[in-house]
């Protein structure tokens, strides 16, 4: 992660937009950071994931990685991201490696920057969930996430647009989850990086 990175052609292999993507990032776009938690569980590198809790906002019902919004109080964005991950699932920020960062992504729907970082937990992480925020957690095995059969073309209904179905490009777990829209591309990027 310390080479370029691969940046938005990666980030678009998984591209899944409810709204269309302005030509200009708007002066109002909220700045925040979401943690990307590898960690090893039965000898195998796992992600964290967590599924959003179901409360009509834009995001409601999502999977995704923990993180939101950047606040005053936080040194940067590394931090936004360490702090949120402990305020929705319990994630001990001394106990993450920060590897790097990904390439930060846009999200019209909810105007947030997302600004995304990959990091390192020596052990599985022990949780303690914002149930406000937070159904549950996912640990999934980063090799059956990047498998290739685990890509799909599917329809999805954002919660900003419940009348309007569109077809994204997904990744798809055993039990039918979905994962799409900015965390799948935020994916894709990773994906890239670890196959070169």
């Amino acid at each position: 992660m310390k080479k370029p990175l691969p940046g938005r052609s990666a980030q678009e292999r998984m591209m899944g937009r409810v709204v269309v993507m302005p030509d200009k990032l708007p002066d109002d776009a909220r700045p925040s950071a979401v943690l990307c938690l590898l960690f090893p569980l039965n000898d195998e590198l796992h992600v964290l994931l967590m599924k959003r809790r179901e409360d009509k906002t834009a995001h409601s019902g999502q999977v995704s990685f923990p993180g939101g919004s950047y606040d005053i109080t936080d040194a940067d964005l590394r931090a936004t991201a360490l702090r949120e991950a402990q305020e929705e699932v319990g994630i001990v920020s001394g106990e993450v490696d920060i590897l790097g960062a990904l390439t930060p992504l846009y999200i019209p729907v909810s105007n947030f920057n997302v600004y995304p970082y990959v990091g390192y937990a020596r052990k599985r992480p022990t949780y303690d969930l914002s149930h406000h925020e937070v159904a549950y957690t996912l640990e999934v095995p980063l090799n059956t996430l990047l498998h290739a059969d685990r890509k799909t073309v599917t329809e999805v209904i954002s919660p900003k647009f419940p009348e309007v179905k569109r077809k994204v490009n997904a990744y798809v777990l055993d039990d039918g989850t979905i994962i799409w829209g900015a965390t799948a591309m935020i994916i894709s990027e990773l994906e890239v990086i670890l196959e070169g």
